[in-house]
């Protein structure tokens, strides 16, 4: 027959108490009656119980027991049980037992104070059983779901890291055999070894032009290995900004003369030195350039200017581009890892979704910032803000 909803649920409940069976609660109360009510009510549970008759005691036997939970009255000679509490959490941090108190007030500021020290509850006197045995039963099951989360979590971070490892190594071993096929695709279109035919000369402009593509989409999954493994640095000193541009224009006009893209740099007055891994920031100049090419149709002019904010002497980079925009449900996605979007590129190059991601982590380790806003009459503009960092 099939399982009911009722029998489903009730197979839940009883896993989890089967779950807490064997958890180990301390008791500490001053008052032996107190104590004994305690042992009455939770022992027939399946908990293993041991008490203290104050603080002092329970601190000192709370590392060969290794409790739990730890019942901890508030009333208590010496040490009271919020200072108890905020002394387990000192030693332990977050490998402290849980911690419900025990009292007979109900005074709202009491309360207050002890959930301040780090306890999670309160069971009242007198005793009323079912009620005691459902909050320790509560708190028990959620830090074994705590606990459960935090094997998961290593458990992903380990994946993760051997992840990284892996994306790490096949990168290497790809770039070098790409570099190779594209230099030598280079010789073959420069006639350094004969002349080639028309048909030859497209085949082998295809290679080259793939095997390019195929070098930046590893070099992103470098950099992107580099970043997950927490090796990322910076190498900053102070640099002329307006000239990283200028190269980067340059270039990447040279690279784009068969879509006839024209790119026009509105430099302005010289800026002041400003302090940034050169290397870096030329990546991110990079990409948002190639980017504005990549989507922008052939015959497009692509606009780059530089401005210092007179404020804070920030210097901020606008590339604008003619593209088809960022559609706006797609937003959230831009600046993520593989963060593909539907808008295709207009010459058919190739994209992972890496490259504003990786300029996202470089900009940010710049404490700087990067956004995306589409214009009124089309095409795209981003904005880079490098702040001046130089003391």
């Amino acid at each position: 027959m099939p399982e009911t909803t009722d029998q489903r649920l009730l197979a839940e409940a009883e896993s989890s108490w089967l779950q807490t069976r064997g958890r180990k609660i301390l008791l500490v109360d001053d008052e032996r009656l107190n104590r004994s009510i305690l042992r009455k009510i939770l022992e027939p549970e399946g908990y293993v119980l041991e008490e203290a008759d104050s603080a002092e005691a329970a601190l000192a036997q709370y590392d060969s027991f290794a409790p739990d939970l730890v019942l901890f009255d508030v009333l208590l000679p010496g040490m009271n049980g919020f200072d108890a509490c905020r002394e387990l959490h000192r030693r332990y941090g977050e490998q402290a037992a849980t911690v419900v108190f025990i009292t007979a007030k109900q005074d709202s500021g009491a309360i207050v104070e002890g959930f301040n020290a780090g306890g999670v509850d309160y069971v009242l006197k007198p005793f009323r059983q079912k009620e005691v045995v459902a909050r320790i039963h509560t708190h028990l099951q959620i830090r074994l779901l705590f606990a459960h989360q935090l094997t998961l979590v290593t458990q992903l971070s380990r994946a993760n890291a051997a992840k990284t490892r892996f994306l790490s190594m096949a990168a290497h071993d790809l770039r070098n055999p790409l570099a190779t096929i594209r230099g030598l695709s280079e010789f073959l279109l420069d006639g350094t070894v004969g002349p080639l035919t028309p048909e030859q000369a497209e085949l082998v402009e295809l290679i080259h032009n793939t095997s390019q593509g195929m070098v930046t989409l590893v070099n992103d999954l470098l950099d992107l290995a580099t970043i997950e493994s927490g090796e990322f640095k910076l190498d900053s000193a102070p640099t002329r900004l307006a000239d990283l541009v200028g190269q980067s224009v340059n270039l990447t006009a040279m690279a784009s003369t068969r879509k006839r893209t024209r790119i026009e740099f509105e430099r302005g007055p010289d800026a002041p030195l400003i302090r940034v891994d050169a290397t870096k920031a030329r990546q991110v100049i990079d990409n948002l350039l190639s980017n504005a090419v990549k989507y922008s149709p052939p015959g497009s002019t692509i606009r780059v200017a530089l401005e210092v904010d007179a404020g804070t002497n920030s210097q901020i980079l606008r590339v604008f581009d003619q593209g088809p925009g960022i559609p706006e449900q797609e937003r959230d996605r831009l600046f993520t890892d593989f963060g593909r979007l539907s808008t295709r590129t207009t010459g058919g190059e190739q994209s992972i979704g890496l490259g504003l991601a990786i300029c996202r982590k470089i900009v940010e380790s710049h404490h700087g910032t990067i956004e995306a806003v589409n214009q009124l009459d089309g095409g795209c503009e981003f904005c880079v803000t490098f702040p001046n960092l130089i003391t």
